[in-house]
C-alpha cells in the first residue's frame, strides 16, 4: 500500500496573517531604494503583499520536512524492486540574491521492508525548497532524509533547475538549467543498480 488519505493534499491553505510594520517598512525601504515611491497607488498594499508572499515562501522553515516519512507501510505483497516519483515541480529561491528557483526533481529510493505515501516524497522535496537555498545542499538534504528514515538499500535524487539568479541578472543567460543528483548505497555503490535508476528517471 503506498496511497494515504491526505496524498491529494500537497499543498496547505496559507493563513492570514499579521505583517509587522518593520517588515513592511523593510520592503518600503526596497522599493524607494529600486526608484520608486511606496506612497503611490499600485504599490500602497506591495509591503504587505510582499511580506506575505516570503512567510509562504519560506514556510518550510516552520516544519521539519523528514517528519512527512514517519508513517510507512510494511505490506508491499513482497515488492522489493525500485520506487520513482519523477517530474515532481518545485520552486524555491536562491540564498545569494533571494531569486527564483524554478525546476522538477526524481527521487527514488530502493525499499528494506517500508515504503512510503506516494505524497510524501514530495512533501519532503518541497519543505526543504520553501527554505532559502542553493540547488546542491536541497539535493543533498532530500536524498539524507530518506535514507535516515526509510533506511532504504539504495536512494537516488535528481534534480534540475532554471535559477533567476543567472537567467534574469548577471550573466543573463535564459534557458540554462543545472542538474544535480545525489546517489546513496546501492546506487552509489552499483554501477548496474545506478544506471538502472537514472534510465528510469529518463536520463
Amino acid at each position: 500500500m503506498t496511497c494515504s488519505p491526505d496524498d491529494g493534499d500537497l499543498v496547505s491553505p496559507q493563513p492570514d496573517i499579521a505583517v509587522p510594520e518593520e517588515v513592511a517598512d523593510a520592503v518600503r525601504t526596497l522599493i524607494r531604494w529600486a526608484g520608486d515611491d511606496p506612497e503611490r497607488e499600485g504599490l500602497l498594499d506591495t509591503p504587505k503583499r510582499v511580506a506575505k508572499a516570503w512567510r509562504e515562501y519560506a514556510s518550510g522553515y516552520r516544519e521539519d520536512p523528514c517528519v512527512h516519512l514517519s508513517r510507512t507501510f510494511e505490506e508491499v505483497g513482497g515488492y522489493d524492486e525500485i520506487v520513482l516519483l519523477k517530474d515532481i515541480p518545485f520552486q524555491s529561491h536562491c540564498e545569494h540574491h533571494l531569486a527564483p528557483i524554478i525546476g522538477k526533481a526524481a527521487i527514488a529510493y530502493l525499499p528494506s521492508n517500508k515504503v512510503v505515501g506516494i505524497s510524501k516524497l514530495a512533501r519532503v522535496l518541497h519543505g526543504f525548497a520553501r527554505r532559502l537555498q542553493v540547488q546542491e545542499r536541497l539535493t543533498a538534504e532530500v536524498a539524507d532524509c530518506i535514507w535516515k528514515h526509510l533506511e532504504p538499500k539504495g536512494v537516488a535524487v535528481v534534480i534540475e533547475a532554471s535559477h533567476a539568479c543567472m537567467t534574469a541578472r548577471g550573466v543573463k543567460t535564459p534557458g540554462v538549467m543545472m542538474t544535480t543528483s545525489r546517489m546513496m548505497g546501492t546506487f552509489r555503490k552499483d554501477e548496474r543498480s545506478r544506471r538502472e535508476v537514472l534510465a528510469l528517471m529518463g536520463y
